[in-house]
């Protein structure tokens, strides 16, 4: 058994060392094949082979002299080569296609509620140091910039980085708070931001317009061209005297003379005061000339002098439908909880509402007063006064002094001093005595008299020229209501297609 395995073994091995040994003589047999195939090769081959060697050493021995010839040699500095890699911050390079000049930019900024200057000019890139620079150069010329309203407009001239859109600098700011006065700011050689106001030569000129009431008062005087700023003044002018729904029927008219202010390029700057109003109502015509009294009170009267009487608005308040949560007399107070007179009438509102003037007036008083908190009173002329108490607070501008009119904010309905809920308490004065709001018949204005009422007269006729130097006033036919939204008729002027 033993001797057949080792039998088998060298078997085995014999036959893979025969395997190799194949293989060997194989790739040998090869390899001389190869070798004798190459050294033998024909005559003509190789001499094929070197025409073609000789041809491509000559070509290349052209090309190397034509190089020689053309280009010479060139040693280059390091240091000029470095000069101008893009690695130096001193070299500009130009890229095609791009700007590389800054480009000016003019821009507008609109203002809206909650906008304040130094924040609007930081959204557009600018730094809150040069902003702030900005506005104390307006304050010093005369304007602070805490007086903008939302809806205003600031003029910017600007210069930008046309690539990117960066911000470089800011070189112009205009802002025209009133018609006619802007306030230009710009940068001195010292690159400081400087300002200046400017005011424009305005123009007063005189515009006249008629009109037939066929379907409301605003309609017939927007057909004759009257602009809407003048609509207003002339309903308010007549608001507390003629009932719009009731008293002006079909086929009643209207005059008006105003003034309006125009730029030296022709723009009306603004529509200004109504000079002449007239109503005429069926039978009855209201005819009204505007007067300036030496007092500085401005008024309407007829040509006799005597005041468009205005009776008191009994509900000096924003919040119409405000219920009475008590009424003038005597009652049981409900913090001092004793009998006294309550000397007038309190509407529940919400705290905020806004409080008008119920007459055209002076602010005698604008303070705190104890019991009635916040505390206004207007006298109207001299008989009557008004009293508005427990606000809030006042409205801008309203101190001792100032002349208000009817329906302008004075202040706002709070709950302050002795008060149990937001009201407006609300009290007449007639002749230095308090008396019930909603009983008493008053009617307030002053009437011309001396140096006044001469003055006046003068002023009437002057306005009375005018009118007759512009009697072709603009008509507004019947057959053109259905039109009114779209037909406007010429104001009667030497130029009326430029009444705005």
């Amino acid at each position: 058994m033993a001797s057949f395995n080792v039998l088998g073994f060298r078997r085995r091995s014999w036959n893979t060392q025969t395997v190799l040994l194949f293989v060997y003589s194989a790739v040998v047999t090869c390899a001389l094949v190869l070798v004798v195939s190459k050294n033998f090769e024909t005559p003509d081959q190789i001499i094929a082979e070197e025409r073609m060697a000789a041809v491509e050493k000559l070509e290349n021995a052209q090309v190397q002299a034509a190089n020689n010839m053309a280009v010479p040699e060139v040693y280059v500095d390091a240091a000029a080569e470095d000069a101008e890699s893009f690695d130096n911050p001193d070299v500009e390079w130009t890229v095609e296609g791009e700007e590389t000049q800054p480009e000016v930019k003019q821009d507008v900024l609109l203002v809206e509620k909650g906008d304040h200057f130094i924040g609007l000019l930081q959204r557009i890139g600018m730094e809150y140091l040069e902003a702030n620079q900005a506005a104390e150069a307006l304050k010093e010329a005369g304007y602070d910039v805490r007086g903008l309203r939302a809806g205003q407009k600031i003029d910017i001239v600007k210069t930008v980085d046309v690539p990117f859109g960066e911000l470089l600098s800011v070189d112009k700011i205009v802002i025209e708070p009133t018609a006619g006065i802007k306030y230009v700011v710009t940068r001195n050689e010292d690159e400081k931001y400087v300002a200046e106001m400017e005011q424009m030569e305005l123009t007063v000129e005189n515009r006249s317009a008629e009109g037939v009431i066929n379907s409301s008062l605003a309609v017939a005087m927007q057909n004759a061209g009257v602009p809407s700023s003048v609509i207003g003044n002339f309903i308010n002018i007549f608001a507390y005297t003629v009932d719009f729904r009731s008293d002006v029927k079909k086929g009643d008219s209207f005059k008006v003379l105003f003034d309006r202010k125009v730029a030296p390029d022709g723009k009306v700057v603004k529509n200004g005061d109504i000079l002449y109003a007239e109503l005429n109502l069926g039978k009855d015509t209201i005819s009204l000339y505007r007067y300036e009294d030496l007092n500085g009170g401005v008024d309407y009267y007829n040509d006799k002098g005597i005041v468009l009487k205005r009776t008191l608005d009994k509900k000096p308040m924003e919040f119409r439908s405000a219920r009475i949560s008590s009424r003038f007399g005597w009652r049981r107070h409900p913090i001092l909880k004793r009998r006294i007179l309550h000397s007038g009438v309190d509407y529940a509102a919400p705290k905020g509402t806004r409080i008008y003037a119920s007459a055209d007036g002076v602010v005698k008083r604008a303070q705190w007063a104890g019991g009635y908190g916040n505390y206004v009173v207007i006298r109207h002329n001299s008989e009557f006064s008004t009293g508005y108490a427990h606000m809030t607070g006042f409205a801008k501008g309203i101190r001792p002094g100032v002349r208000v009119k009817q329906g302008q904010v004075i202040g706002y309905v709070g709950s302050t001093g002795r008060s149990t809920g937001p009201h407006l308490h609300f009290e007449v004065i007639k002749n230095g005595k308090k008396v019930d709001p909603l009983k008493v018949k008053a009617a307030t204005g002053t009437n011309l008299a001396g140096k006044d009422l001469q003055r006046f007269k003068t002023e009437v006729a002057k306005i009375v020229a005018m009118m007759e130097g512009q009697t072709n006033y603009a008509t507004v036919d019947t057959n053109q209501v259905e039109q009114a939204s779209e037909a406007v008729a010429p104001v009667a002027t030497q130029n009326p297609s430029s009444v705005n």
